[in-house]
């Protein structure tokens, strides 16, 4: 038993850790390539990816979507998570993108009490409060230099919360496998959706030209590591247990903040440092508050 838990931790933390130096990546291509262009790109070439070894694994049968309203909920909140996030570490330090977005577990909690009926908790409302003040402490210098684009990683933040309440709708109905691949076959036209408005928007920024070679190939590979790293969380997940293996994703700041320093030379200050600190404080005691009341349920 030991011995699995500690193995599904290793299989997170390297999920985890790809993520980041997936985001890595990402910002490489910033003022190459409108950030939405690369989400289209990165999950379109995802999508038929995970096709083709979903049906060499398990035929035609697997590609029956069960609770469409559902899959279609999980899509949309991946392509608005995904176009927050790429927007936002084009203008920010990846670390501080990344601290922000980890609201995403306080977040959830909120819209499972105000959407699925769940019991707001004490814990979930002083968390919040916590995550807050943190988030304020990121923006503080954040905001005064990138402006309104300073919020974008609470965009992403709120798409993730949506997938994860989408993700209660379809727990048990196919395959781990299926279920990427359906988030990814529903996001890609959203994305597509948005990289058209978007480009005819007269927004510079998002104006799409045809790329250099090696902006796709970069996004090859992050549509490669970023499923690769999925599946490594859901080992590690089914190995060591959801609860368990929650904190691992903290060691995505970690590599954020490590590939920003030695890549992008962002160095950050002490109150990028504080504010993520408090954001993490605040998902840990929501975790922690969670096993507790998981351990006196089963006595």
């Amino acid at each position: 038993m030991r011995r699995a838990e500690t193995t599904g931790l290793l299989y997170a933390l390297a999920g985890f850790a790809l993520l980041s130096c997936g985001d890595a990546v990402v910002k490489t291509m910033s003022g190459q390539w409108a950030p939405t262009a690369i989400a289209m790109t990165r999950y379109v070439l995802g999508a038929v990816g995970l096709g083709a070894v979903l049906l060499w694994r398990e035929g035609p049968r697997a590609f029956i979507m069960p609770a469409p309203g559902a899959q279609i909920l999980r899509g949309a909140a991946v392509a608005l998570a995904t176009v927050g996030f790429f927007s936002a570490i084009f203008v920010l330090p990846l670390a501080t993108a990344t601290s922000i977005t980890f609201t995403s577990p306080m977040l959830t909690a909120l819209l499972a009490a105000l959407l699925l009926g769940e019991p707001a908790r004490r814990e979930t409302v002083i968390a919040s409060i916590i995550a807050f003040i943190g988030v304020l402490v990121v923006l503080r210098p954040n905001f005064l230099t990138a402006g309104w684009a300073a919020l974008l990683p609470l965009l992403s933040a709120l798409g993730m919360s949506v997938l994860m309440i989408g993700n209660r709708f379809v727990a048990g109905k196919g395959s781990a496998l299926a279920m990427q691949f359906f988030v990814a076959a529903i996001a890609s036209p959203f994305l597509i959706l948005a990289t058209t408005g978007l480009h005819f928007s007269g927004i510079e920024r998002f104006a799409v030209h045809w790329p250099h070679w090696s902006v796709l190939a970069r996004c090859a590979l992050v549509a490669c590591s970023a499923t690769c790293a999925h599946w490594l969380i859901f080992m590690g997940t089914t190995r060591a247990g959801a609860a368990t293996v929650a904190p691992m994703t903290y060691v995505q700041l970690l590599v954020a903040t490590l590939a920003g320093w030695l890549m992008f030379d962002n160095h950050p200050d002490a109150m990028s440092l504080l504010g993520a600190a408090i954001i993490i404080g605040a998902g840990l005691y929501l975790w922690r508050a969670g096993r507790v009341r998981e351990v006196a349920g089963t006595d």
